[in-house]
């Protein structure tokens, strides 16, 4: 879900009319797998190498493998990739690589909840693998800026009103891309999505399966397509949930994002409207709506009380983050509710703080990991970005009107690609993945990161594309309580067995 602003702190044209694959088809089997091509000579040593995994708690199990630096020169320098795996509870059938999305999430932190995020079937049968992609965590990570840095570089105004506003933003971005310039140039034009996706078929080959299993959420269906469409012979089952459309232009892509987000707010008032509990004075959704925008309006002008004592202000950026945050999972609505009573009825923006240095993950004694740097990176070398501020400025203008919560402050975070010191490597296109088997795109009709569109269009793109949808609300939908979704999944991920193309699951059951 590659964009940017509070999206670039999460988390992003000719089309197939191939007919997938259907539950009514017969099943390839379990253990079927496609044919491998074999690595290069030059990469088959990367492809052989047998990782020293230690234990590393609670039943998991962690190494670290070696990728080329540049796979133009896979003979030149290596870097090291943290892996991590939980094994299979029972007869084993190979792994299942997941990833979290971002760009930045780490995949070892995702694993390890592989207890929850993957099914008691699937965990019997496959080990479960997370890795933090080439750039984030424990990969050899970007890193740029301080956590004091970062915390005023997020704390920006995003939504500048005035010129001189406007010219503080660029400066800002202009520093941010100039620090990782000066702290991580060797990295920075070799952290995209399409050399992950190389080191993922390397850890495919280490892991010693013929194909590959996978299941990622978010811009984790970004590497997953990007994978099929390089590798599609090595495909043996793709989950791509809560997925991102790789064909839809960078500025493009915020706006529609900023509208997905408008979206779940809208819904998260309307049942907000039916709580006792719901702090808005209206009872009607466009009123409670205009009393968010005041809260917004407020925060710009004076910053909400913040009592943890750690010097920042709760203004209008930091409170966006953290109204868009709960928006993620409808089971945090209950905890919106809450705050945004705190922060309109006692102006203290406390909650909204906290809420906000989850996404951005903020650790409570003040220190980041590396998310916030290494999505921005990856961002800027997938994607095409413009180099002028005007075109930012008509953008977050246009995105006001369609998103007037979320639109500026999702558009101009992608300023800082404008003085990217690696280039884009990447296009907005289409990723068509000819050759490869039946591959499960999973979208949610009212998520606020990767629109349900996005889904849709993915699931078109890819030559062999099945698209389930999921009546809901949140970020992604397996495992998120839907019992259709979730049997769907595991009976792809197990038997090879797709849903019907344009299956839309039930708000509930």
């Amino acid at each position: 879900m590659a964009v940017a602003a509070l999206a670039a702190l999460l988390p992003f044209t000719a089309c197939s009319t191939h007919t997938p694959a259907t539950s009514d088809q017969p099943s390839t089997g379990a253990q079927a797998q496609p044919p491998v091509e074999a690595p290069t000579a030059e990469l088959r040593p990367f492809y052989a190498q047998r990782p020293a995994w230690r234990d590393c708690g609670d039943g998991f199990q962690c190494a670290k493998i070696q990728v080329p630096l540049d796979y133009e020169k896979p003979t030149g320098e290596r870097i090291d990739l943290g892996v991590i795996r939980l094994p299979a509870t029972g007869k084993r059938a190979g792994s299942l690589l997941i990833n979290p999305g971002g760009p930045g999430g780490s995949g070892i932190s995702y694993a390890r909840a592989a207890r929850s995020v993957v099914s008691d079937r699937v965990r019997a049968q496959y080990d479960v693998v997370g890795f933090d992609p080439r750039g984030v965590g424990e990969s050899t990570p970007v890193t740029c800026m301080t956590a004091s840095q970062l915390d005023a570089y997020i704390g920006m105004d995003s939504s500048p009103d005035t010129p001189a506003e406007v010219t503080a933003l660029d400066k800002a971005s202009k520093e941010f891309a100039d620090s990782c310039g000066a702290k991580a140039a060797r990295l920075l034009p070799h952290v995209g999505t399409a050399d992950a996706a190389r080191d993922m078929d390397v850890l495919r080959g280490v892991l010693g399966d013929p194909g590959l299993t996978y299941l990622g959420k978010s811009y984790g269906t970004f590497l997953g397509a990007m994978y099929a469409d390089l590798f599609p012979k090595r495909v043996r089952a793709l989950v791509l949930d809560g997925a991102v459309d790789p064909a839809v232009p960078s500025l493009k892509s915020n706006e529609v994002q900023a509208k997905g987000f408008e979206v779940a707010l809208r819904a998260f008032v309307e049942d907000c409207l039916l709580s006792r509990s719901c702090p808005f004075k209206s009872r009607t959704v466009d009123g409670a709506l205009q009393e968010i925008s005041d809260l917004l309006v407020k925060a710009d002008r004076q910053p909400l009380k913040n009592v943890l004592g750690d010097g920042r202000k709760v203004n209008e950026a930091w409170t966006v983050i953290g109204i868009a945050t709960p928006l993620y999972e409808r089971a945090a609505w209950p905890r919106l509710r809450e705050a945004l009573g705190k922060a309109i009825n006692e102006g203290d923006g406390t909650d909204l703080l906290q809420m906000a240095d989850l996404l951005v993950d903020r650790q409570p004694n003040g220190s980041y990991s590396n998310q916030t740097e290494a999505n921005m990176a990856v961002n800027c070398v997938d994607h095409p970005y413009p180099k002028a501020l005007d075109a930012y400025r008509r953008a977050a203008g246009e995105a006001a009107k369609a998103a007037p919560h979320f639109g500026p402050f999702v558009m101009w975070g992608s300023l800082p690609c404008a003085y990217w010191p690696a280039k884009s490597v990447g296009a907005d296109k289409p990723l068509k993945a000819e050759g490869a088997p039946p591959i499960l795109v999973v979208g949610t009709l009212r998520d606020p990161a990767t629109p349900y569109e996005w889904a849709q269009g993915l699931a078109k793109e890819l030559t062999s594309g099945v698209l389930l949808g999921y009546d809901g609300d949140g970020h992604t939908a397996y495992r998120s309580g839907s019992a259709c979704v979730d049997s769907a999944v595991d009976d792809y991920l197990l038997a090879l067995r797709s849903p019907k193309n344009g299956t839309v699951c039930p708000k509930t059951g």
